[in-house]
């Protein structure tokens, strides 16, 4: 249990926790996807679907490594066992594979600091800017150089442990990126097409909304919150019994949405200013946001504080990954907690290599593409993204609602909760709502519906 460490503070856990669920997913895919959806309309179903089916779930995951003090796989056996383990063990398999590719768009992240930091971006110009991550993402040195380093940064902090190591960064990397936003807003509301960005976001516009939007909504609330990889339930394991796992769970979310939502003020005003397309897919940030910044008064300024943020967004995701997987070989193998952060992030590391090379083709050419129809990258992202994610959040839902006994379930949802009140409310959502809304974002992601 010392190996294992706790929280030192409340605050502690709520900016680590909140660290977990801000990632790239905040920031990068959050804004091309309401862009994609028309804005306005796709974003109040996204905040319906936080409340109804993210929230709920992260109460739950809390509760169980809190009621438990164990990872995923040692709370669902300690708290019923049997074939639910198989869930605990895809929250662990989740940040493994994840976390594997993750660190290559964190890599990604970090050359494009550079280059802003050199200046490099506003002296290439708009026509220069363009073909940039072209080239960044066929430059195996480059992508091997930057996914080591990203990784050799998240070991180091998860080296350091709960409280010396993860807390304590949190503490600094969660303020610093709440400071950087804002200066990146305050810039956006100076720009001519803040008015625009404002009603495209805020304003209730459903003639681009579909079905598939409103599944990619209710989609993208689970995983914007890191369910279903472990990490709550990890990081629900270090707090003591006296923390209110509502509010925390509540706060999270809270953070989590204003700084998803809040992205989309700061990258919108550059795009409606610059002529650009909203709906310009995942190239939004390595691509539209560039050539726009190249042609900004102090571009080089904001772009190098815009993707500083976006490292430090990444970082504080990929260091719940890596803890996920070290907390699973402290409890469950016995590992000291040196040994278990080496050990998986050297491994974590070695799997990611062919996502970091050439798109993930260049260790098996033209045959692995033709076997799986995408190469390594894409299908370490299509295996988490659709199956190990939404599978091991309907399990760990589903345990916690049906096989987890009532009274310690009861128990735990009121120990130093000052909303015991919501439990019967929390409980149904639990057991009927969040269930469907999975498996249809589970059957969407996999193209039956």
């Amino acid at each position: 249990m010392a190996d294992r460490g706790h929280w030192g503070s409340k605050l502690g856990f709520v900016l680590a926790a909140a660290g977990s669920a801000v990632g790239l997913g905040n920031i990068w895919k959050f804004p091309y996807i309401t862009g994609e959806n028309g804005g306005g309309a796709f974003v109040l179903i996204y905040l319906l679907c936080i409340v109804v089916v993210g929230l709920p779930v992260m109460t739950a995951e809390i509760l169980l490594g809190r009621a438990t003090q164990k990872s995923p796989v040692g709370a669902v056996k300690a708290l019923g066992g049997g074939f639910w383990v198989v869930f605990g063990g895809l929250g662990v398999l989740g940040g493994f594979v994840i976390l594997s590719y993750y660190s290559v768009v964190a890599g990604w992240a970090m050359h494009y600091t550079y280059l802003a930091l050199s200046g490099q971006i506003v002296g290439l110009g708009p026509e220069g800017v363009e073909p940039l991550f072209g080239s960044l993402f066929t430059s195996n040195g480059l992508n091997l150089f930057w996914h080591a380093l990203f990784m050799i940064v998240t070991v180091a902090v998860v080296w350091g442990g709960v409280n010396k190591g993860i807390e304590r960064w949190a503490r600094i990397l969660m303020p610093t990126l709440f400071g950087l936003m804002i200066i990146l807003l305050v810039n956006s509301f100076t720009m001519s097409g803040f008015g625009e960005a404002f009603d495209f976001i805020f304003g209730f516009h459903t003639e681009a909304l579909t079905a598939a939007g409103v599944l990619e909504a209710l989609g993208h609330a689970f995983f914007t919150l890191s369910l279903g990889m472990g990490a709550m339930l990890t990081y629900g394991s270090y707090l003591d019994r006296n923390d209110d796992i509502v509010v925390s769970a509540i706060t999270i979310s809270i953070l989590d949405t204003v700084i998803a939502l809040t992205a989309c003020m700061v990258l919108f005003p550059i795009i409606f200013s610059y002529g650009m397309e909203p709906a310009s897919g995942p190239g939004l940030v390595f691509v539209s946001i560039p050539i726009a910044m190249s042609q900004m008064h102090g571009g080089t300024f904001f772009a190098f504080i815009f993707f500083a943020l976006l490292v430090f967004a990444a970082l504080t995701s990929a260091i719940s990954l890596l803890e996920v997987v070290t907390s699973y070989l402290i409890d469950e193998k016995g590992w000291l907690r040196h040994k278990a952060t080496v050990f998986a992030g050297v491994v974590i590391a070695l799997i990611g290599i062919p996502s970091a090379l050439s798109g993930g083709t260049y260790l098996f050419g033209d045959g692995f593409a033709g076997v799986f129809g995408r190469n390594w990258f894409d299908t370490f992202d299509y295996l988490a993204s659709n199956w190990i994610l939404p599978l091991g959040g309907l399990g760990i839902s589903m345990f916690t609602a049906w096989r987890v006994d009532d009274a310690i379930r009861h128990r735990e949802f009121l120990d130093g909760s000052r909303l015991g009140v919501f439990y019967k409310g929390w409980l149904v959502l639990l057991k009927y709502v969040v269930p469907v809304g999975i498996v249809l974002v589970f059957l969407h992601a996999i193209g039956v519906i």
